[in-house]
């Protein structure tokens, strides 16, 4: 298991658009992913799951993976989310 914290860099947070890129991007790989905000976790690979957690420009979460690819997939979306949008 491959864990990393990160704090959220889109101004949208991890809604709409950047929480689409970020569920395809996880799509991409196939260990079991979760993003946990406040306790809370989520499948990062459920769009739905992922607005619940309510994350916002600014907040720190945690993106763990757990598999054949989790230190690609941990990397690959630590590096979108934390990304300031223009």
């Amino acid at each position: 298991m491959v864990e990393r914290q990160t704090t959220v860099g889109p101004a949208e947070g991890l809604h709409a658009r950047p929480a689409a890129r970020f569920v395809r991007t996880a799509r991409q790989f196939v260990s079991d992913i979760k993003v946990i905000k406040d306790g809370k976790e989520a499948n990062a690979k459920s769009p739905l799951s992922l607005m619940t957690l309510a994350a916002k420009k600014g907040h720190q979460i945690t993106i763990r993976a757990e598999g054949a690819d989790e230190q690609a997939a941990v990397d690959a979306l630590v590096e979108l989310i934390s990304r300031e949008e223009e």
